[in-house]
């Protein structure tokens, strides 16, 4: 049984007294599940703990059969993402559910999409439906197109790259190739003076905090943003293979090629299935974990959620984590531009995985984080 708790959020995160979380931040999930399944190793009969955001990683998560994924957000329109997805998997085939989110285009968009929109409606809860009703150009252009971030990536589809690279260049590089022959165009023709001019300017702190991420999110970023982010997207265009990767055809053209995995036709039906496995709630990981107690949670998917926190206030919440998780379980999580990790006091609590974490880095397809960190509660 679903349970569905929209209102305020807590208090109980250090970032909810910073942040608005009153309008979708994230659309999608922009965290590459393949590497984070890899990482979890969830077994049938586990219960799941994930940061629900657009809901893609919490419903990638079904396709494992855990007893449970409990996702969890500060954000009422995030769970309405989340909440409309899963109407969506119940009610529309895979192909419709492609034309519903933006990953494939239909004939007639606005008139397909709201009938899309209108045989999941009653699928909703009274609060999520009035919040969607509210939003028909969101519906309009796909769902996956509705949050600050997709329309900060917008932004530098339609204003800044037409200015770098022509639409044949762009093809031409998500065509992929091998190694070899991506590494040449990257050096030969992509990598110009302009593309790097711009490309810093867009992705400054600056620019990404006004147009992209909420400002308070940089409040512990120290350095270039931009130059850590510019190396990790040489890293996607050549050692990674763009014809493989939604993240970057999605911001590059502004629709999947390749899917992500909660999108795939071979996952479709698992996660359908298990849909009943999924509960969602509005309030922070520790407020949540001071209800469930101790020795509850089999696996974690926390996203990037310690980017916004002190060191302090990560130690505390890494110990509510080691308390409430069972012996074995796993945390996985993103760094993107702060360093966080396992402190030096949890050492017999909380055993990194590096090995693990840094082959599953190296694969990243959602490139711009600066680290993968995957640790064992001992």
């Amino acid at each position: 049984m679903n349970i569905k708790l929209i209102h305020p959020p807590e208090t109980g995160s250090e970032i909810a007294v910073h942040a608005d979380f009153s309008h979708i931040r994230y659309a999608q999930c922009w965290e590459d599940a393949d590497i984070l399944l890899d990482a979890l190793e969830i077994q049938p009969g586990d219960t799941c703990l994930a940061i629900a955001s657009a809901g893609d990683n919490a419903l990638a998560m079904l396709s494992q059969n855990p007893a449970r994924v409990i996702a969890l957000d500060l954000s009422p329109a995030q769970l309405a993402c989340l909440e409309l997805r899963v109407a969506a998997y119940r009610e529309l085939n895979h192909d419709e559910l492609l034309i519903l989110m933006g990953s494939r285009p239909s004939q007639n968009q606005r008139q397909n999409r709201q009938a899309l929109y209108q045989r999941c409606r009653s699928l909703l809860t009274p609060t999520t439906r009035t919040f969607w009703d509210s939003h028909p150009l969101e519906i309009d252009q796909g769902i996956g197109h509705a949050g600050k971030f997709e329309r900060y990536f917008a932004l530098f589809r339609q204003r800044i790259l037409p200015l770098v690279h022509s639409g044949d260049r762009i093809q031409t590089l998500l065509q992929g190739g091998t190694l070899e022959q991506r590494q040449d165009f990257y050096d030969q023709v992509w990598d110009t003076w302009r593309w790097r001019l711009l490309f810093r300017l867009f992705f400054s702190r600056f620019v990404m905090g006004r147009a992209g991420r909420d400002p308070s999110f940089f409040k512990y970023v120290e350095g270039s943003v931009a130059d850590r982010i510019l190396h990790r997207t040489h890293h996607a265009l050549t050692q990674l293979n763009p014809a493989e990767n939604p993240y970057l055809q999605w911001i590059l053209t502004g629709k999947h090629l390749a899917l992500p995995y909660a999108l795939r036709p071979e996952n479709f039906d698992v996660i359908r299935s298990n849909l009943d496995r999924l509960e969602w709630h509005c309030c922070s990981v520790e407020d949540y974990l001071q209800q469930v107690g101790s020795n509850a949670i089999d696996r974690y998917n926390l996203s990037d959620i310690f980017e916004y926190l002190s060191p302090q206030n990560t130690h505390q919440l890494l110990t509510q984590l080691v308390q409430s998780g069972k012996p074995g379980g796993r945390l996985a999580y993103w760094n993107m531009l702060v360093p966080r990790s396992r402190p030096d006091t949890l050492a017999q609590q909380l055993q990194p995985l590096t090995d693990l974490a840094k082959k599953l880095y190296a694969q990243d397809k959602a490139f711009f984080y600066s680290a993968f960190i995957v640790e064992e509660i001992l």
